[in-house]
């Protein structure tokens, strides 16, 4: 596992932390040879006032080109999103060379491999998430977390050691973690989400105006 040079909060793209996101790991590099197949870096300004926080990459979005979101169908809603306000220049492509760049803003996961049928284990969680921990204490300027659904709702809480039941997750909430970092929640982004109309395109520009009022 390789460590050397990784900027704070990073996962070495080969982490073997977690037994079963390596044996699928495994198995994808077989099966898909020129994905990126491994943990995902976060991507963005580490100057950064907003952080956006996922669950974990998708098979072949985040983990076929190796930055969050991206090929993955809840990109085609955050990026233009980000674009709209401010936090993004550039046009969404769905690949890493598409030259998009974010302002003010990083994006990251919970779950930094992807996992099997999307969905981490509680272990996996736990395991991972110290490279959130180390990760917001390195952004310095950062003052609005972005949860995107109720697990990277509670990564997030879990990192504060803030109880749970005194921060309950529904879309558009904002809870102050302390005096200078507030979370704030959205539905997932997620093609199941919005294909129900549990997600609008106006509900998550309603969350970023949220943002914007927070970080005015």
């Amino acid at each position: 596992m390789t460590v050397e040079n990784l900027p704070a909060g990073e996962a070495p793209r080969d982490c073997m932390l977690c037994p079963r996101l390596v044996e699928f790991r495994q198995e994808n590099q077989e099966k898909f040879p020129d994905y990126f197949n491994g943990a995902v870096p976060s991507f963005g300004d580490r100057d950064c006032e907003l952080l956006v926080v996922g669950l974990a990459p998708g098979l072949h979005g985040a983990n076929r080109t190796g930055r969050p979101f991206t090929g993955d169908y809840a990109g085609d809603l955050l990026y233009p999103t980000l674009v709209k306000f401010g936090f993004a220049a550039g046009n969404y492509g769905q690949e890493i060379d598409d030259g998009l760049t974010l302002n003010r803003a990083m994006i990251t996961n919970a779950v930094r491999c992807v996992p099997p049928q999307n969905k981490p284990t509680t272990t996996e969680e736990k395991t991972c998430r110290p490279f959130l921990v180390e990760q917001i204490d390195s952004l310095s300027n950062v003052r609005v977390l972005l949860a995107l659904g109720l697990v990277a709702h509670n990564a997030v809480l879990t990192t504060f050691g803030v109880k749970k039941s005194a921060y309950k997750f529904a879309h558009g909430a904002r809870h102050q973690l302390n005096d200078k970092i507030c979370l704030i929640d959205s539905y997932h982004c997620s093609r199941y989400n919005t294909n129900t109309g549990r997600l609008t395109t106006e509900m998550f520009e309603d969350v970023f105006r949220l943002i914007e009022a927070q970080l005015a």
